[in-house]
Order: structure tokens, then sequence, then C-alpha cells
């Protein structure tokens, strides 16, 4: 009988914990899928971009992949985030045949200072640092993006190149919030 009542007890004592931990779980996810923590958010995604048109007919249309990520918040009357943005090329396109993006064609990395949103379609702006093409600090740049998953759009502009690259969502999520 003793033995009967000590297993009572341990099961008891189990489904409490499940039960707590249950609980604990439900108001932590909360803010990670959308609850009161990112009402301040207005754009925020990242993924795999191709440039559509790679570099073009100058560098013979070799194809570009990037690797992007951001995010931008309203904070006391103005957005602040931050934005990331690799470009790789293939090896190929330095002669040695390789179809593999190894190669670093331009890295940006900038502070977003300003932005924002009109319809499903935020425009993001600020200043950041970058190597490879249109390499320098504190440029300009303008980071327009649509909502949405593989297939929506981007485009980035940076002030020290006099063309922007239009980029097409291969693998991630673009979030914008009205």
């Amino acid at each position: 009988m003793q033995h009967v009542r000590k297993r009572t007890w341990q099961l008891a004592a189990g489904l409490l914990l499940v039960t707590s931990l249950g609980v604990a779980m439900l108001f932590t996810t909360r803010s990670v899928a959308g609850g009161d923590d990112d009402h301040g958010i207005i754009a925020r995604g990242g993924g795999t971009t191709i440039i559509h048109g790679g570099t073009g007919p100058s560098g013979g249309f070799v194809p570009v992949l990037t690797t992007l990520a951001f995010h931008a918040e309203r904070s006391g009357g103005g957005v602040k985030g931050s934005f990331e943005c690799l470009a790789l090329a293939p090896a190929a396109a330095t002669g040695t045949g390789s179809g593999q993006f190894i190669v670093n064609a331009m890295y940006v990395t900038g502070e977003i200072t300003g932005g924002w949103v009109s319809g499903d379609t935020a425009t993001l702006t600020g200043t950041s640092n970058i190597t490879g093409l249109g390499a320098g600090s504190d440029v300009p740049f303008t980071f327009v993006v649509r909502r949405g998953g593989p297939g929506t759009t981007a485009v980035l502009t940076v002030n020290t190149l006099s063309f922007p690259f239009h980029e097409v969502l291969v693998q991630g999520s673009i979030e914008v919030k009205d």
C-alpha cells in the first residue's frame, strides 16, 4: 500500500512538472510567434537571393547569389535596425572553371536609420560599410523590399555605384508590417 501511495505521488509530481513546463513554453513562444514583443518591427527577414541579370553584360552575365539579413523597428519616433548583405560570385568568374559561389564580390554591412512602409513594401535607408564592388565607409544605402517568401523581390541601391541590385529571393522570407 505504501508503494502505491509513493507511486501516486511520483505521478502527480511528474504531471505537475509537465504541466508547469507546458504553461511556461506557452508564454515564452508568444513573443517568437508574433506576440507583444514585435509591435515595433516594421520589416525583417533573411535568406538567399539571386541578382537579376547577374554581373550584367560587362561582366559576362555571371550569376551572383547574396545572403541577406535585416531588421528595422520603430524606436523613439524614428527607425533603427541593421542590414547585412554578402554577394558571392562563382569561382568560374575567376577562370578556375568552378561553379561554387566562393568569390566575395561585395559585402554591405549597415545601420538602418530611416524607413517607411507602404502596403506590402518597406523602404529602409541608412549608412553602410562596403567591401568589394562599391567599397567605401559611411556609404548611404536604400533597401526596398516586398513581403513574401521565395519569388519576392528587393532592390539595394548604394551611393558608390550608379546602378541598383535587383534581387529575387530564392530561400527565406521577408516580413513587412503595416
